[in-house]
């Protein structure tokens, strides 16, 4: 018994400091914003970075083959405005940059397969 506490009093003392070195910094987290699109999901994320964020949107296992305009706004501006295929595995991918601007940040997309009603979107909003 005396053996498994030491062992295990060893093995936290070990990983504590891993922990701390492996969990990423508040500087640089994401923010996500996932669900249903077309038969398949969607994924809007921001992840912050030096002097600004990335926005990205990803379309998963829509039918392969067809065409979507995505378009991504920061603060209400068009930062993405694109028509895309989705390709064999049925995946559609947007990233854009942006610098940060004081305050708030809010992030939308919306995408729409094109010659239907089917749509999506959702946002996010990093402070």
């Amino acid at each position: 018994m005396k053996r498994t506490t030491a062992l295990t009093a060893a093995a936290a003392l070990v990983a504590g400091p891993a922990a701390v070195l492996l969990a990423p910094s508040a500087a640089h987290a994401d923010v996500d914003r996932s669900g249903r699109c077309g038969g398949g999901t969607y994924e809007l994320s921001v992840d912050r970075e030096d002097g600004g964020y990335e926005a990205s949107v990803d379309l998963d296992r829509v039918k392969p083959g067809t065409t979507w305009r995505v378009v991504v706004r920061h603060e209400g501006r068009v930062i993405a405005n694109v028509v895309r295929t989705a390709d064999r595995e049925g995946d559609v991918e947007v990233e854009r940059f942006v610098r940060n601007t004081p305050g708030t940040e809010t992030f939308r997309f919306t995408a729409k397969r094109v010659g239907t009603k089917v749509a999506c979107g959702a946002r996010v909003t990093v402070a």
